[in-house]
């Protein structure tokens, strides 16, 4: 009888794949855009630009370029290449270190989380494209839908004026029909809001008053949320096989977008100022003397580069063993980084325009997160000719910037799922992988309803957060401190090569010293500082607060779970016990056996061990 294991490949494999098992990438293309495509997403677009107007101008970009340097690049590198040398997924590679395979958990777990609404966000984006199809924009003005607060222009409700020759203080419908005016810096406004707000607010998300109130599911958006999930999982029926080929358009389509906005907007009347206000004469340079400007900056440099997420880890396990992973980190890392610089331009000009058409100062049209993308642009956008067009544009970039994230996250649980059943992820990965994508549908029905905005920023403000900061930590101190940076070193160099001691001179400062260190110092900094959930001006209730608290719990609850239940499997003394945990399984090495070398040569390959354990079984003696 054939004992061996099924030589049936997975769809991820091919003839040419060096590991036949898993599968490779088709060509180191499907790779970098892949990953330049998980890294570049929303926050690139509406948060970068705001914190550096926020923080500074110009100024600003010293702490952003320092951080990269010293956190977000080794880290990035770290990630990469631990999953190229193991050729695992962010679960199964903590074979490094036992004891921390909780880590990997958490890290899958928030990614699980996140792609529930990571995905909404795509749905709202949705929406609006298809919105856009229409010749005049539904937020230009006040339709049917707008309240008596709604008004394209700011309303003044009453100034100072001159009658007689003394200065009085009177309402504004008493000086009009007076043929009077208004001392200069004297007029107060009445609370109005733009069009384009209370579309988001009336019409989009149909907002309810707060978390209490969830009201019905908001039909349209839940279809939007399930066309999103089938272009998911569409992308994806054959895992990097399907996905690398749709990152060719979803990674570069978004730079052609920005180049058509940026030279729009340039030709604009008052883009000057949105440009000198995002990076030219508003730069201060005291503003670095601010703690909160290196926070920010070392926040977004951790969050835009999606490390700690585990979907660095999953898509680098496709790599060729020997594959440079050195110089695709930094590629990466500096393309994210340029690609946030320049969306700033092309954000900036065309708010230009609109605070010179709206006649306010650049300031007060400024806005960051969901604010930006689906009032300020769209309002800024709605004032431009042939605006559809524009509209459309817009709403199609942030809908590719966000696919090709999620590609990823996704790829990160079937990659999970893949290492732990390998043999059923051969037979089943399509009905797997649109498994999960239901799954998720479903989950992220709660997101779509009248109050489903203030679910997707809960579990942005917990889930996103301390959460990923937690599992950074650990990931470092358990591979650099632990497992050992030199140990670590050496097994990078079996994949690029011997390189000098003044090479690793940087990475050993930053993986030893300057790294943790910083991580540390954003946790603490996060905890702190911390401050109930807000949506806007709405308060979360108590509830609310103690859900966001209970996921986050969930999410890091699996660190000590899997360090208790590791340690209580292993023999000999707690001391003994600890140690062991302590040290790399015995099935720890490069993926493939003519890859180990003298250093791994003891390595227990799982597939023969398999074989090995089938014939036993069957009373055969090998």
């Amino acid at each position: 009888k054939d004992f061996s294991l099924s030589n049936e490949k997975d769809a991820h494999a091919s003839d040419s794949d060096e590991n036949s098992e898993r599968g490779n990438w088709s060509n180191k293309g499907d790779y970098l855009l892949s990953m330049v495509g998980y890294a570049v997403g929303l926050g690139n677009v509406w948060r970068f630009p705001y914190l550096t107007y926020q923080n500074g101008g110009g100024a600003f970009l010293i702490p952003y370029t320092l951080m990269l340097a010293f956190a977000g690049l080794p880290l990035f590198f770290m990630e990469c290449s631990l999953g190229q040398f193991a050729s695992l997924g962010p679960i199964s590679v903590w074979r490094i270190l036992p004891l921390f395979q909780g880590v990997g958990i958490t890290m899958v777990i928030i990614s699980t989380f996140v792609a529930i609404y990571y995905n909404v966000i795509i749905a709202y984006a949705l929406y609006y494209l298809f919105a856009s199809f229409q010749k005049v924009l539904p937020w230009s003005d006040c339709f049917s839908w707008a309240d008596e607060f709604c008004s394209k222009t700011r309303l003044v409700s009453d100034c100072n004026t001159t009658l007689g020759g003394d200065i009085i203080h009177a309402n504004y419908s008493f000086i009009t029909s007076n043929n009077l005016t208004c001392m200069n810096g004297t007029m107060n406004y009445k609370p109005v809001q733009f069009p384009s707000e209370q579309y988001w607010n009336k019409v989009a998300l149909q907002r309810s008053s707060g978390l209490d109130e969830t009201g019905n599911i908001v039909w349209y958006l839940a279809l939007c949320l399930l066309l999103s999930w089938m272009i998911v999982g569409a992308a994806l029926f054959k895992g990097i096989k399907s996905s690398g080929k749709v990152v060719y358009f979803t990674a570069l389509f978004p730079y052609v977008i920005l180049i058509i906005l940026l030279v729009r907007g340039a030709t604009l009347e008052g883009a000057l100022d949105g440009i000198e206000y995002y990076i030219g004469r508003q730069s201060n340079i005291t503003k670095l003397m601010e703690a909160e400007v290196w926070k920010d900056a070392a926040t977004q440099i951790f969050y835009s580069l999606s490390v700690a997420w585990g979907g660095l880890v999953a898509l680098s396990s496709y790599n060729k063993f020997h594959n440079n992973c050195y110089s695709d980190a930094i590629l990466v890392c500096v393309t994210n980084c340029a690609t946030s610089i320049f969306a700033g331009f092309a954000i900036f000009s065309i708010l230009g325009h609109m605070a010179f058409v709206s006649e306010r100062p650049v300031s007060e049209v400024v806005d960051s997160g969901f604010d930006l993308a689906f009032v300020a642009y769209p309002e800024a956008l709605s004032k431009l000719p042939v605006s559809p067009l524009w509209s459309f544009l817009f709403f199609f970039m942030l809908l590719l910037l966000g696919l090709d994230s999620q590609f990823a996250t996704i790829e990160t649980l079937t990659t999970t799922i893949q290492d732990i059943y390998p043999k059923v992820m051969k037979k089943l990965r399509i009905p797997i992988t649109l498994g999960v994508c239901i799954l998720l549908f479903l989950l992220g029905l709660t997101c779509v309803t009248q109050a489903g905005i203030y679910w997707v920023n809960l579990i942005d403000h917990f889930c996103a957060g301390w959460g990923i900061l937690i599992a950074a930590v650990l990931e470092i101190i358990g591979i650099i401190y632990i497992y050992g940076g030199n140990r670590f070193i050496e097994d990078i160099e079996m994949m690029i090569g011997k390189k000098s001691r003044l090479f690793w001179l940087w990475w050993r400062l930053c993986w030893f010293f300057i790294t943790p260190v910083l991580l540390m110092a954003i946790l603490v900094w996060s905890l702190v500082t911390f401050s109930p959930p807000t949506y806007g001006s709405v308060l979360y209730p108590a509830w609310g607060t103690a859900v966001g608290w209970c996921m986050i719990i969930f999410c890091v609850i699996w660190i000590p779970i899997i360090a208790i239940v590791k340690i209580v499997k292993a023999e000999g003394s707690l001391c003994q016990r600890i140690v062991s945990c302590c040290r790399p399984a015995a099935n720890w090495g490069p993926y493939l056996e003519c890859h180990r070398g003298e250093r791994y040569s003891h390595v227990i390959d799982p597939k023969k061990e398999k074989e090995h354990e089938i014939a036993t079984v069957s009373g055969f003696v090998y």
